[in-house]
């Protein structure tokens, strides 16, 4: 039952921020990098198909450094002039164009004054979280390089669900990853396939009458 419903969790990268795909897009632009490059590593490394244990695999779950995999992946860039692209803190100059999305923080500002726990689950690509901004938004962060273990390893919502001591049907995962709603789902959870901010407070709003709408955009 909807009523039974008492967290959300919700994703950093591409729900609480901009959109990853916007920020890649302004980085491979920025640097001059065929954006080809990194989107034949990305479908090798993290699509459906992909093996276990590759490189972001791997860094997700702490098993690789930051500074090692961006050695790994500059290796596949090229720039557009087919120049080798800078390893050191590449990661960080991509992370660099991410945004917070301020109508998500709203949400999750509402979701508390209307009660609702907040948590955040997040597959770390070995980025430097803004915990001076998240600070006071979740009652709990779950990042997989810490835990050992990422999305969407049934066993790291099951980690999430036990120190949040919950069920879980009495969770919400709002997440932009096809994969992680579905395995979400698959262990019972409810979860919002995040794409803005309007339709995700509008699914969660159909879920928990309580919260209201987003007034700054009434205004």
């Amino acid at each position: 039952m909807a009523s039974s419903i008492q967290a959300v969790i919700f994703d950093y990268g591409g729900v609480l921020t901009t959109r990853g795909r916007d920020a890649i897009d302004a980085w491979t632009r920025a640097e001059r990098i065929k954006p080809e490059t990194f989107s034949a590593a990305l479908k090798e490394w993290l699509s459906r198909s992909a093996p276990a244990g590759t490189p972001i695999h791997r860094l997700e779950t702490g098993e690789l450094s930051g500074a090692e995999f961006d050695r790994l992946l500059a290796s596949r860039l090229r720039t557009v002039d087919d120049e080798p692209v800078a390893p050191d803190g590449l990661m960080a100059r991509m992370f660099s164009h991410m945004r917070p999305d301020e109508a998500m923080h709203r949400l999750v500002a509402d979701l508390r004054a209307a009660g609702v726990r907040t948590a955040m689950l997040s597959n770390s690509w070995g980025n430097n979280y803004p915990w001076e901004t998240l600070e006071g938004m979740f009652e709990l962060a779950v990042i997989s390089s810490e835990v050992g273990l990422r999305k969407p390893d049934p066993r790291i919502y099951e980690l999430t669900l036990d120190r949040l001591g919950l069920r879980p049907q009495e969770a919400v995962l709002v997440d932009d990853g096809a994969p992680n709603v579905e395995a979400a789902e698959q262990l019972g959870l409810r979860a919002v396939l995040h794409t803005d901010a309007a339709k995700t407070r509008a699914e969660l709003r159909g879920l928990l009458p309580r919260l209201g709408p987003d007034t700054a955009e009434e205004t």
